[in-house]
């Protein structure tokens, strides 16, 4: 079972990501289907495009885009499933859907994705610094121009798209999106809130 130009990926766990464990009690954040910041962006690959040669491979974890999973409410006040469903736990997921993959241990952003890791202010160490972090996952277009995983990024407003990636408060944004790289001083710190550890 093969689509010609899109990936078939099913959710890990479920489509919504909106339970917090505290202790041995479960707690709903949300209950809205229409937040897409309640919807789960961590898939496995089930199938593979025909038309292309990409790196992501079948059984491997990716990061994709939160409408694939998403539910939506019709004009008529009806739940239905976004355009990506396919059948059961199974949908469609177009390349440029995939932010993130996981191959053999390994993750890597895909195409012309990037993860930067947010910094506190050195002034007010409680203060997150705006538009201003630590490339954590780079890819071959930043590296051309000189921009690695750990160099210190400036990007604009609004293109911080927040990612929760093995505990760690990450924004996922695109190559063009990185204005600047920066001298590092030493002195930065990472900036990851509580409750990025039990999302």
């Amino acid at each position: 079972m093969n689509s010609p130009y899109d990936y078939i990926v099913t959710p890990v766990e479920q489509r919504y990501d909106n339970i917090k464990k505290i202790g041995n009690r479960s707690l709903i954040l949300n209950s809205q289907i229409e937040s897409f910041k309640s919807v789960s962006k961590l898939a496995k690959v089930v199938s593979i495009p025909l038309a292309y040669n990409l790196d992501v491979e079948i059984g491997d974890l990716v990061y994709i885009h939160h409408n694939v999973f998403r539910r939506f409410y019709n004009m008529k006040g009806k739940q239905q499933n976004s355009r990506s469903y396919f059948k059961e736990d199974l949908y469609f997921c177009s390349p440029d859907q995939i932010d993130l993959y996981k191959h053999d241990k390994e993750i890597k952003a895909f195409l012309d994705r990037c993860f930067i890791k947010p910094l506190l202010s050195n002034k007010l160490e409680k203060k997150l610094q705006e538009n201003k972090g630590i490339v954590k996952y780079s890819n071959s277009i930043l590296e051309k121009s000189g921009i690695k995983k750990g160099d210190i990024v400036s990007f604009p407003s609004l293109r911080n798209w927040e990612f929760i990636v093995e505990n760690e408060l990450l924004y996922c944004m695109k190559s063009k999106d990185i204005l600047i790289k920066h001298e590092c001083k030493g002195n930065e710190k990472e900036y990851n809130p509580s409750w990025a550890y039990s999302s």
